[in-house]
């Protein structure tokens, strides 16, 4: 099938003087012209035509035993639709080339064109049904270039863009304070965790693709950005500690500011409003005056206008069932590794120490080093900093092979009474 012109109307759109073939971010589509006209040709019109064409499309594809179908054979496997919009549907299909048509041997069978809009489909449906599986369709096209030597440089582009989007995401929620805003991308990364992994072993096999240089840099700031990424687990467990230290306790049941605004946020809004009977459920808000300059205007009539005004008493306490405060148990890195370097008897290399099991449990505790020997700190990480021992750092990288850590900052832990230099 001869595709149109549109040569015309393109012009239209481009610069005076300017022809579409001149222009390099155009050419590439220009070039493939069958194949956009026939995505065009399936999506285009309503939404309830587009799905049936896809199910005809993706039916006829599916097979693969027997590619070829007659005329009757299509009649009886799509006795569920109508005759007529069966037939207008294979009409539009053999029209724009995605369903061939052999009239010497009346078969239907699909075109070339078509099956790879099928597989094109196949993925994203496929992916579509994963949680957060946009960046594991990312990384498979990435992976699949690679296999087959076809690597395209947006592939990696749309992979480095989907891991800013997520950095940024999971920045803003740390820059925020929030405890909710914090669980929620503290979840959000556990979910994302299988697609980092997966994406990881994807790049560190590029090595044998034969990337172009511009390819290179972009694999390298996809490295990059994932290792920011897999270190924001401790970012998240810190700051959740920190929350954790200024909670707020109700009376002496236990119950936190925390929790108290977790359940409310499970109500519905007809269940809080009937918290409100009987109380006075709204409070008139002036828009024309600053709330500062109110308070302080309130504060002075108060002042002034009522000295002998009585002061409330807050109501007796309710009867309620005393429990004990449960402490916030550490993470199991911080434990073990306080176990570890309590034993320590002799001098250790970082390496030796900190590398074991996965890249986020390594840069944990790699983060913990830094404690040892602080004052002003918590109580959940006061043993680990009050260990007599000192760290001694190189200008080296060491390399290291194993746990999903490759090289790292050479340095040794010392015991104390093995140090004979003061620690910094």
């Amino acid at each position: 099938m001869d595709a149109p012109d549109h040569s015309g109307s393109l012009a239209e759109f481009l610069a005076p003087g300017l022809l579409a073939e001149d222009i390099p971010p155009l050419f590439p589509l220009l070039a493939a012209r069958p194949l956009v006209g026939a995505l065009i040709a399936l999506f285009r019109g309503g939404d309830d035509e587009v799905l049936i064409r896809l199910m005809v499309l993706r039916e006829i594809g599916l097979r693969a035993d027997a590619p070829e179908w007659t005329p009757r054979e299509l009649e009886s496997h799509f006795a569920y639709l109508s005759q007529t919009k069966l037939n207008t549907v294979l009409a539009r299909l053999r029209e724009h080339g995605l369903l061939l048509w052999d009239s010497e041997r009346r078969l239907y069978q699909l075109s070339t064109e078509g099956r790879m809009v099928l597989a094109a489909l196949s993925n994203l449906l496929a992916f579509n049904a994963e949680q957060d599986g946009e960046l594991g369709f990312l990384a498979a096209q990435v992976a699949a270039g690679a296999a087959v030597g076809k690597l395209a440089p947006e592939a990696l582009s749309h992979l480095l863009a989907r891991l800013g989007e997520l950095e940024e995401e999971f920045a803003q929620a740390v820059a925020s304070g929030s405890e909710f805003r914090l669980r929620a991308a503290q979840s959000r990364l556990a979910s994302v965790q299988q697609w980092l992994d997966r994406a990881n072993a994807v790049m560190k096999n590029l090595s044998d693709a034969g990337l172009d240089d511009d390819s290179w840099r972009l694999a390298q700031s996809i490295g990059q950005r994932q290792s920011r990424l897999l270190r924001m687990a401790s970012v998240f467990q810190r700051e959740l500690a920190a929350i954790a230290r200024q909670q707020v306790h109700l009376s002496q049941g236990g119950l936190s500011t925390s929790e108290l605004a977790a359940w409310l946020k499970t109500r519905s809004l007809d269940s809080l409003a009937e918290f409100a009977d009987g109380q006075l459920a709204t409070t008139p808000e002036s828009v024309f005056v600053l709330p500062d300059v109110m308070l302080d205007n309130t504060e002075e009539f108060v002042a002034r206008e009522q000295p002998g005004r009585k002061t409330s008493a807050m109501p007796a306490p309710a009867e309620i069932e005393y429990t004990r405060d449960v402490p916030l148990e550490p993470p199991r890195e911080l434990v073990e590794l306080t176990r570890m370097l309590a034993g320590l008897a002799t001098s250790a290399s970082v390496a030796d120490t900190v590398v074991g099991g996965s890249f986020g449990s390594a840069s944990y505790r790699l983060s913990l080093l830094a404690l040892i020997g602080e004052t002003n700190i918590g109580p959940e990480l006061a043993p680990l900093a009050e260990l007599p021992l000192a760290v001694e750092w190189s200008d080296e990288m060491e390399a290291v092979g194993r746990g999903e850590v490759a090289h790292i900052s050479a340095g040794r832990i010392q015991p104390q009474q093995e140090n004979n230099e003061p620690p910094l």
